[in-house]
């Protein structure tokens, strides 16, 4: 049985469980740029208090595929082929938000950036590139 593609216009697109747990918010600014916003709490730190990777890989990945979803056609989704992380700073409270763009879109492979920003003062935390495969339903 063929998965049908989301429909980007419904407001649950791009929910899963482990987004809503982590309790992030994701926003599409125009077609291929999202933001992403996490508001930290204590179960997003790892046993150093600062945030835990797999919580900042999650945010990143996430927006990501949001971001290459707001630009594929109708009957597509995409997948996650590879995805480069460099985590630069940890912080431990505050709001981080990943900025991310969809920087090359190709009929069957689109790439993307995110650069995830801290409190106080916008700290660079981490940068990531990846490329998505475009599946056809």
């Amino acid at each position: 049985v063929a998965a049908e593609a989301p429909d980007p216009s419904d407001p649950d697109y791009g929910e899963f469980p482990l987004r809503t747990y982590l309790g992030f918010d994701l926003e599409v600014k125009s077609p291929g740029e999202v933001v992403a916003v996490l508001d930290l709490e204590e179960r997003h730190l790892n046993p150093n208090g600062v945030i835990g990777g797999g919580v900042l890989f999650t945010l990143i990945d996430t927006a990501m595929g949001k971001a290459v979803f707001s630009v594929l056609n109708e009957g597509q989704v995409c997948a996650s082929l590879e995805v480069s992380t460099r985590f630069l700073k940890g912080v431990g409270s505050g709001k981080i938000e990943a900025d991310v763009s969809v920087i090359k879109a190709g009929r069957r492979i689109i790439t993307v950036e995110a650069r995830v920003h801290g409190e106080p003062g916008r700290q660079l935390l981490a940068v990531a590139t990846a490329t998505f495969a475009v599946i056809d339903l």
